[in-house]
């Protein structure tokens, strides 16, 4: 059995900016975008022709005429997605029985050896699922040769160039949708063929790249429209009844001329059966989510950049992933007798390491916390100092003023006796003198005060007159507010 990682989900860097580039034929098509925010800034855009083809020409001379391309568009940005050419692709189709993940992965990798009829390990093989009646499941397989994904990844290299991914444009064009939205055939004209593409069910279920659909006489391209009805109606006659059913409309990408004459085809051929042609020439509002560039055309290399750039997971993703440097030492020493020590000598070193980075980890961080919180340490140190220097000055229960409100409360509002002078010593001790206008105001003054919380001990030290008559009394308090 197969390994299964092939049918892994790869993960993606995540970028700001971003260059994009889709093969079509001899034609080579970039896009530089950058996200900012909530929108997508289009830096620089070509179309070149190339003079070489990646697959059979030598790596560094193709490398070395994408570099001139870009340097002539003035583009610098190194990371890059790439649309490889639909022809490039094998297609096999298969139908999946309700099964655990784990059971669903091994059939698939029987279907995908006994369609393709090659090695899987020559291969870069993704799969799209459409659901079935019965949570039976429809699936396409599509699987890229390793010589081309490695020929294509040495060329970028030669034009100093870092691949983020290798998809399809025809996919980031017409995404599959969500699982309950009307099917859909999609038909991109490119240079030298058209790409088909059935989408239902959330899935992709049918893609291929209808090759004589294109003439080129003369420098001139001829549209040949029976192919393309032909095979579209082939195709349509292969998938399960359910999605065929589902498949409500044909959306048609490409140069205007061409795609309005093959709409009008396909109108005639297919309105019968109930499915609407439109022709696509620019982006919904809400494609991806974020506001376009002004003046944005429709393509397939924009769809890809701005599809990655908002996080859009591709349907198909052929970059082969890179070993780690574990999986490269333990495919050199998989065998003989250094087998067993290589293994436990790697595994020691790792922990090492691991437990190496760790600490360094943590001390870079805490010393990163440390340099954010060191200015303000200072400044509540600097707080800190003066409050104990200062602290015996401030007396934080407020107890003057709670002397002050004790005495207010105990006073007749009537202003019968009034208060003069009044003296608060640090033992809590209150002296007190004022004015009565008569005895029998002050006692009933004297009577309210006793009764307050905290207050003892109260005395009357003198008095001179008698109405109105001049006293002094003090008492202890021992309370708060």
């Amino acid at each position: 059995m197969k390994p299964d990682f092939k049918f892994k989900s790869r993960k993606r860097k995540k970028l700001t900016a971003l260059l994009g580039l889709a093969l079509d034929g001899s034609r080579l098509d970039g896009v530089v975008l950058r996200r900012v925010n909530g929108s997508l800034q289009r830096l620089q855009q070509f179309t070149a022709q190339l003079t070489l083809d990646p697959l059979t020409g030598a790596p560094e001379l193709v490398g070395r005429e994408i570099r001139n391309h870009l340097d002539a568009a003035g583009v610098r940005e190194r990371d890059c997605i790439v649309g490889v050419p639909l022809k490039w692709i094998l297609t096999t189709q298969t139908e999946l029985p309700p099964l655990p993940e784990a059971d669903a992965t091994s059939l698939l990798l029987l279907e995908a050896e006994r369609g393709f009829h090659s090695d899987l390990d020559a291969l870069q093989i993704c799969n799209s699922r459409s659901p079935l009646a019965g949570d039976k499941k429809y699936v396409l397989l599509a699987g890229i040769p390793n010589t081309h994904t490695g020929s294509l990844e040495q060329v970028l290299a030669a034009a100093k160039l870092r691949p983020a991914s290798f998809s399809l444009g025809l996919p980031a064009l017409q995404p599959p949708g969500v699982e309950n939205a009307e099917g859909v055939l999609a038909l991109a004209i490119g240079e030298n063929n058209v790409g088909l593409q059935i989408t239902a069910g959330g899935g992709v279920a049918a893609l291929r790249a209808l090759e004589g659909a294109i003439e080129n006489e003369s420098g001139r391209r001829t549209l040949v429209a029976d192919v393309v009805t032909r095979e579209a109606r082939v195709t349509l006659g292969q998938l399960p009844s359910e999605l065929r059913a589902a498949v409500k409309l044909i959306r048609i990408f490409g140069p205007n001329d061409l795609a309005q004459q093959l709409a009008d085809e396909m109108e005639l051929r297919f309105e019968p059966m109930g499915l609407k042609t439109e022709v696509v020439s620019a982006y919904a509002p809400d494609d991806f989510g974020v506001t376009l560039p002004p003046d944005t055309s429709l393509s397939a290399v924009f769809s890809l950049a701005a599809g990655f750039l908002t996080e859009r997971k591709p349907v198909f993703e052929f970059l082969p992933p890179k070993p780690t440097v574990i999986e490269l030492f333990a495919a050199k020493y998989s065998s003989g007798p250094l087998r067993t020590t290589g293994a436990v000598a790697a595994g020691i070193a790792l922990i090492i390491v691991g437990l190496f980075l760790f600490q360094q980890f943590q001390l870079w961080r805490l010393r990163s916390q440390w340099k954010q919180m060191s200015a303000k340490v200072t400044e509540l140190q600097q707080i800190s100092d003066q409050i104990q220097q200062y602290r015996p000055w401030y007396d934080g229960s407020f107890r003057t003023l709670a002397i002050l409100r004790q005495l207010s409360l105990a006073f007749p509002e009537t202003g019968d006796v009034t208060a003069k002078t009044i003296e608060i010593r640090d033992d809590g001790t209150v002296s007190c003198s004022g004015n009565a206008q008569n005895y029998a105001s002050l006692l009933a003054m004297l009577a309210n005060l006793r009764t307050m919380n905290g207050v003892s001990a109260v005395n009357v030290d003198s008095t001179r007159g008698r109405a109105p008559m001049q006293f002094t009394f003090d008492f202890q308090y021992k309370g708060s507010l």
